[in-house]
């Protein structure tokens, strides 16, 4: 019996991803100024292995290359991220033109190759500059941030038409300002709060601006890192906790953008370390965004934990399950639950996978050849799930594996590897893992076998 495929809808956008500070390297090249990413990752033991995103996979210089083999897998999208200190290195004021002729120029070779460019404006490396003014905490900030907006829209609003104004804010709140592991390293609860908000009013002043200069084609959203959470036990205290845990990840994010208010039993629960918000910042928050963009990892089990000092809960690693080598679980119906949810609780005109994907060991052989069976197996996994969401009239448009290639995974640095394509950090030489050859045959088929 021939194995039936998993068709897609048509026009589905397949794709993949990366992140400026994760990728370019040229880190003082050509004007760029410092971000808060260049200064943290040269701080002793911060980064595995003392690695730092100097050269990373040296893309500024690449990027023709990266292009034509993206070419190569037939991707029908590219979300990529600016580096906002490479365009204006101060953060505000004078322009960097060479740092904007170089995203000119991508796009351009972009569209050359038939990929439809989606540009995500902050993926965490602020310039360094308005860091020192008090980065996110600093209302300013966000006004900043809409002008750095409007420059990217003047530019190349009249051939990109999707744009992200934030990766994963929670990451940069709560990792970079309350448990200190990622970049600026403040560790506050507060502060990552008031950094929380005014990273959601950013987007939604870089929402309106990016709309006005933009036509009627300009399509804007936000993606956010959202993850199921389940009690570890049917027991009151962990069926809570994981509530608490829940509307710390998802709903303190979606609530506020799709119904214009802050979780009330969060907002209770943080008593005075809630942030300082201003009469009309809620409605700018919730203005109408044209897609919501969704990063899928794993499930969070959460279990009550009282010496836990804010949350009073722990994230626990079921046994039993298997692992990808982030040390997080295979779990590809979360998948579904979160797209099934966010359709059912929020309704967005349109839904991005904006990342998915699995770090493995993986190797490469004298040949130049990776076989990764690994990866394949997660990635038809979750294709299984997200087409099995679609066919529950989830509104999914398209789907971007994290990612393009190999490449300095923050803390972490050069050690974790997520590519389709593996990167030789020595050599800067690309070479074509076998996802990579699978998953330019569900593009042509739009679709998978099941």
């Amino acid at each position: 019996m021939a194995e039936k495929i998993l068709k897609f809808p048509d026009n589905f956008l397949w794709g993949a991803a990366t992140a400026s500070y994760q990728i370019e390297g040229a880190c003082t090249e050509d004007g760029k100024g410092e971000s808060i990413w260049d200064q943290f990752s040269h701080i002793p033991g911060r980064i595995q292995g003392e690695d730092t995103g100097d050269v990373a996979c040296d893309h500024y210089h690449r990027y023709r290359e990266d292009v034509e083999n993206m070419k190569t897998i037939v991707l029908k999208a590219y979300r990529f991220s600016v580096s906002w200190p490479r365009v204006i290195p101060e953060g505000k004021g004078k322009i960097n033109e060479a740092g904007l002729g170089f995203y000119d120029c991508l796009v351009d070779e972009l569209l050359k190759a038939n990929i439809e460019p989606f540009i995500t404006l902050y993926h965490w490396d602020l310039p360094q500059a308005l860091q020192e003014k008090g980065g996110w905490k600093n209302n300013d900030t966000t006004g900043h941030f809409s002008d750095y907006a409007a420059i990217l829209a003047h530019k190349l609003g009249d051939r990109v038409h999707h744009w992200i104004t934030h990766n994963e804010p929670w990451v940069v709140s709560f990792l970079g300002h309350a448990f200190g592991t990622h970049a600026p390293g403040i560790m506050d609860f507060p502060t990552a709060l008031q950094v929380c908000h005014h990273l959601l009013l950013s987007h939604g002043k870089a929402l309106e601006v990016l709309k006005d200069i933009g036509d009627e084609n300009t399509k804007v959203g936000i993606t956010l890192n959202l993850s199921p959470a389940y009690p570890a036990s049917e027991k009151e205290d962990d069926i809570k906790a994981a509530k608490i845990f829940d509307s710390f990840l998802n709903r303190w994010f979606l609530d506020p953008i799709f119904k214009g208010s802050y979780p009330a039993d969060m907002w209770d629960y943080y008593q005075d370390k809630v942030p300082k918000i201003l009469p009309e910042d809620m409605s700018i928050i919730s203005r109408k965004i044209d897609f919501l963009g969704i990063n899928y990892y794993t499930r969070s089990v959460v279990k009550a934990n009282p010496k836990e000092k804010i949350l009073k809960l722990t994230l626990l690693k079921p046994k039993g399950a298997e692992y990808t080598d982030m040390g997080w679980e295979i779990y590809p119906q979360g998948i579904y639950e979160i797209l099934k949810r966010v359709q059912d609780n929020y309704c967005p005109n349109a839904i991005y996978i904006t990342e998915n994907g699995a770090s493995f060991q993986d190797k490469l052989d004298k040949e130049g050849k990776t076989q990764d069976d690994r990866r394949i197996s997660y990635l038809k996994e979750h294709f299984s799930f997200a087409h099995k969401a679609i066919e529950e009239d989830v509104r999914l448009k398209g789907y971007f594996v994290w990612s393009l290639m190999d490449n300095f995974e923050w803390i972490y640095g050069y050690s974790k590897r997520f590519g389709l394509i593996y990167v030789d950090y020595t050599t800067q030489k690309r070479f074509f893992k076998e996802s990579a050859y699978w998953y330019k045959k569900v593009i042509e088929n739009n679709g998978k076998r099941s």
